[in-house]
């Protein structure tokens, strides 16, 4: 359209009625660098709560929305088949659970320019809903910690360089023709996978605290656990597929897990020290975890007395949900139905 070049915003989505208008409003809205066009496609997971409805209004109001089927109602084939609808020399991919800042595309597009990467984005930023409650604030305390997160770069809010994933990211066409889309055999950690993939191919991923976003986190202790049980679950199908080891944050969930089942034998038979010391070995790591929130962002009182059901939420699912995995990875078995369902 008139030389203009074209950036494409690709989303997934399923029953979003109450986010998706504000959210392709907010698309929309983006302060784009003069000669760009944007286009932002969503792939709907057969949504049954209006979403679909209201994204064919959006769509014959303004010709920059296009939706598609996503049959398979989850994350990764949602995404390549709006991959396929993208008309953009580059393409963003963004989340209906995340606000941007206005510049958030043109940043994109600025730091392509700049890094020549092959996949850009920035760090994850946790932020509770207006009016949120206490536990939602601790998720989002929780969230942001290094200390609770392993040492991951993504949660360094004012991190720039080379790292080996990012927060959604955005890359040039030629990194889908050079290393392909994401793999629809992932419910979860497709990102991770695909990032991994990028970067063992001889490519490279940036980061950049110039790309600002901020991500709602779940608002409930038992949405938290079964987030992390599917992201544990998924992992040791990306190990497997890379024939790649765990780093050190991914398998410490795990080792616990196993360590609790294991002691709880001789427990059962009278033996509780060993299971007595490890746990209260974990109590004394998550009460210092806790005290490095607090140091952090100074939360109120009854945000801070739920951190700890927080953090042992994080890594119980995760622990979980990873021995889940091994097992099925082991045997031969293809994801559980159970672990296939977004949750929210």
């Amino acid at each position: 359209m008139n030389g203009e070049r074209v950036v494409s915003v690709i989303v997934p989505c399923r029953n979003e009625r109450r986010y998706i208008e504000r959210f392709c409003a907010g698309v929309l809205g983006q302060q784009l660098p003069a000669g760009w066009r944007l286009q932002l496609v969503v792939a709907d997971g057969q949504s049954d709560d209006g979403t679909r409805e209201l994204l064919q209004q959006l769509a014959a109001r303004d010709e920059r929305i296009v939706w598609i089927d996503n049959p398979a109602r989850i994350v990764s084939p949602g995404l390549n088949a709006a991959l396929k609808m993208a008309e953009g020399e580059i393409i963003v991919r963004m989340d209906v659970h995340t606000d941007y800042a206005p510049d958030y595309v043109a940043q994109c597009l600025a730091l392509h320019a700049e890094t020549g990467a092959d996949n850009v984005g920035g760090p994850w930023h946790a932020v509770p809903d207006a009016g949120a409650g206490a536990m939602q604030h601790a998720v989002a305390a929780a969230f942001q910690s290094r200390w609770v997160a392993g040492g991951a770069s993504s949660r360094r809010l004012d991190f720039e360089g080379w790292v080996d994933t990012v927060y959604l990211g955005s890359w040039p066409r030629r990194t889908f023709e050079r290393f392909g889309g994401f793999d629809e055999q992932l419910v979860r950690n497709q990102d991770d996978e695909h990032n991994l993939r990028i970067v063992k191919g001889g490519g490279r991923v940036w980061q950049s605290a110039r790309i600002r976003s901020t991500y709602r986190p779940r608002a409930r202790l038992g949405q938290v656990f079964r987030q992390y049980l599917q992201y544990g679950y998924w992992k040791p199908y990306v190990m497997k597929k890379h024939g790649q080891a765990a780093s050190l944050r991914h398998l410490v969930p795990s080792v616990f897990v196993a360590g609790l089942a294991v002691l709880a034998v001789p427990a059962g038979f009278g033996l509780v020290w060993p299971l007595v010391a490890l746990l209260a070995l974990y109590g004394s790591a998550v009460l210092a975890m806790t005290g490095a929130v607090w140091q952090q962002q100074r939360c109120a009182l009854p945000v801070l007395l739920r951190i700890p059901a927080v953090i042992a939420a994080y890594h119980l699912g995760y622990g979980i949900g990873s021995l889940a995995g091994w097992w099925d990875v082991l045997r031969g078995a293809a994801g559980r139905a159970g672990f296939t369902t977004l949750t929210r």
